[in-house]
C-alpha cells in the first residue's frame, strides 16, 4: 500500500504549506486537503487565479472582498474550505496580503492546516516564473515545487511549457529543443526558478509527478542526489492514481566512537583494517554511500580518534559524558544534526564550535540543521559494513518513510540501523548503555533481508578481531 501524501511531506494540523510550479499542483493540493481533512477542518486558498473549475474540488467555497468576509470561517464543519477572492470572469481572483494573514493566523490558532496555491501553469506539465512569481507568503512552513515528469523528452515550446521564453533564459535551452532531466534539475535549482520567493525558513519539496512509467520513475531516480542540493526531500509520484513511489532526503551517518574499550584493552577506534584505523575505514564508507552529513562522535581517545578522520568531509562530536553509556553518544549525534524544541525536560546541547569539531554538554543552547530525514547509526568495531547495506537501508527507508528500517541476517536483526527522525524524540530519552534497539517497542520496525552474516561480526575482543582480520571474504 503506498504511503500517503501527508506521511510524505511529513505535514500537520499545524502545517501552511504552499504550492507552486507545474504538473499536477492542484491535484497535490486537494490530494493533501482531503487526506488531512477526514477528520477535521482543512482552509485551502490562493496567492494567485484559481480557475472557476476548481471550485467544486472544495466541500464550501468562501468568495471574500474583505477580511470582514472570511469571519464565515467560525461557523465551518469539518471538510475543505476553499476560500478566494471575489469571482472575475472565468477565474477567481487571489487574496489579498491582509486576508491571507489574517486566514493563517486564524488557522494556527485552532490548529487548521492551510494549504496555498501560490502560482499558475495552464495546466501544462513544466513551467517557468514571471517577474511577479510565485507569491509565496512569508509565513508558509512548507514549499511544494511539482513538476511534471511528462515534460520531459517534450520539445520546449508553448505546448508542454508555460512561459516558454523565460525557462529558455534559465535553462539556456533554445525554443524546440528537447527538454532532458539534466534541464529540468537545472531549472528546478536555478535561484529565479524553482527555488525563487521561497521563505528563508520554509522547508523546501520538490514532488517529481507523472511517474507513470517506470521509465519515468527511472529518470526521477536519477535526477534525486543533483536536486537534493537544494531541497530537503524530493518525492516521486503518480498523483493520478495516488501513488507515492519514494521519499529521498538526506540521511545522516552517526558514528560511535566515544567508548573506551575497557574489554578489548586497547581503542578499537585505532585498530588497523586494511591499512587504516577503523574509525577511517567506517567513516570513509559512510562518505561513500552518500551519507549527509558524517558525524563521528567520540568521548576516550578523543585526540587520536579526531586525527585519524581530521582529512575527511566529517563532523567530529565531542561527547564529554561519553563514560555513561552508548546512550549519551546517541543523544549526541541526534542533537548535533537536530535538537528538537520539543523535549524541554532535556538539557539541549551546548556547540562550541572549533574548527569542525563539535563539543557537547548538556546545558545552554543549542543550534539546529535542517533536513535530515533519518540517520543511521554505525558501530565503530564493524568496518567490514559496506556502502551496499548502507544504500539498501536508504532505499528501504524511502520506499515508506518507516520509523526503523534494520537488517535481518540469518533471523538476527544486525547493525547498522536506521532511524527515521520521527524516533529522534525518543532516542533522547535513552539512558544508560542503552542502544537504539530501547525504543523498538514505541516504533515500527522494517527488517530488511540481508545475506551476509558478516554484519553479525563485531569486535569486542582480540580473539574476535583475529577472526575479522583473518576472514578473506572481508
Amino acid at each position: 500500500m503506498s504511503m500517503s501524501l501527508t506521511r510524505a511531506l511529513r505535514a500537520s494540523n499545524n502545517s501552511v504549506i504552499a504550492f507552486i510550479g507545474a504538473g499536477g499542483k492542484t491535484t497535490a493540493l486537494f490530494q493533501l486537503a482531503r487526506e488531512l481533512g477526514r477528520h477535521s477542518s482543512v482552509v485551502v486558498t490562493a496567492s494567485s487565479h484559481l480557475g472557476m473549475w476548481q471550485i467544486p474540488l472544495a466541500d464550501k467555497h468562501i468568495a471574500a472582498e474583505s477580511v470582514a468576509a472570511l469571519d464565515e470561517l467560525r461557523n465551518t464543519a469539518d471538510g475543505v474550505t476553499l476560500v478566494t477572492g471575489t469571482l472575475n470572469g472565468d477565474r477567481t481572483e487571489p487574496l489579498d496580503d491582509e486576508s491571507l494573514r489574517w486566514l493563517n493566523e486564524f488557522c494556527r490558532s485552532r490548529s487548521i492546516p492551510l494549504l496555498i496555491e501560490a502560482d499558475g501553469a495552464r495546466q501544462k506539465p513544466l513551467k517557468a516564473w514571471a517577474n511577479h512569481e510565485p507569491p509565496i507568503p512569508p509565513f508558509v512552513d512548507l514549499v511544494v515545487q511539482v513538476a511534471g515528469l511528462t515534460g520531459i523528452g517534450k520539445p520546449l515550446n508553448p505546448e508542454y511549457i508555460h512561459r516558454p521564453e523565460i525557462f529558455s533564459e534559465l535553462s539556456d535551452l533554445k525554443m524546440g529543443e528537447v527538454v532532458t532531466p539534466d534541464v529540468l534539475a537545472h531549472l528546478l535549482t536555478h535561484p529565479d526558478g524553482g527555488q525563487k520567493n521561497i521563505p528563508a525558513m520554509a522547508r523546501k519539496v520538490v514532488l517529481l509527478n507523472q511517474a507513470d512509467t517506470a521509465e519515468l520513475q527511472g529518470v526521477a531516480l536519477g535526477m534525486v542526489r543533483g536536486l537534493l542540493s537544494s531541497f530537503d526531500s524530493v518525492i516521486i509520484a503518480s498523483l493520478q492514481v495516488e501513488t507515492i513511489f519514494a521519499v529521498h532526503e538526506p540521511v545522516a551517518g552517526i558514528i560511535l566512537a566515544a567508548g573506551e574499550s575497557t574489554r578489548y584493552g586497547q581503542p578499537k577506534q585505532l585498530l588497523d583494517w586494511k591499512g587504516q584505523p577503523f574509525v577511517r575505514a567506517v567513516a570513509k564508507t559512510a562518505l561513500e554511500a552518500g551519507l549527509s552529513p558524517v558525524l563521528v562522535v567520540v568521548g576516550a581517545n578523543a585526540k587520536l580518534v579526531e586525527a585519524a578522520v581530521h582529512d575527511l568531509d566529517v563532523v567530529v562530536v565531542q561527547n564529554d559524558d561519553w563514560k555513561s553509556g552508548q546512550a549519551s553518544s546517541i543523544k549526541g549525534g541526534v542533537l548535533a544534526i537536530q535538537p528538537p524544541p520539543s523535549l524541554p525536560q532535556i538539557r539541549q546541547v551546548k556547540f562550541r564550535l572549533s574548527s569542525k569539531v563539535l563539543h557537547v554538554g548538556f546545558g545552554g543552547g543549542a543550534r539546529k540543521a535542517e533536513g535530515v530525514g533519518a540517520a543511521i547509526f554505525l558501530l565503530v568495531d564493524q568496518p567490514q559494513v559496506n556502502t551496499s547495506i548502507l544504500q539498501a537501508l536508504v532505499e528501504r527507508h524511502a520506499e515508506g518513510s518507516y520509523p526503523v528500517v534494520a537488517p535481518m541476517v540469518i533471523d538476527q536483526r544486525a547493525n547498522p540501523v536506521l532511524f527515521d527522525r520521527v524516533t529522534f524524540d525518543d532516542l533522547l530519552t535513552l539512558e544508560g548503555d542503552v542502544g537504539g534497539r530501547g525504543i523498538f517497542h514505541k516504533h515500527r520496525v522494517e527488517f530488511l533481508p540481508w545475506h551476509d552474516d558478516r554484519l553479525l561480526l563485531d569486535v569486542d575482543t582480540p580473539e574476535q578481531y583475529q577472526r575479522l582480520t583473518s576472514d578473506e571474504t572481508l
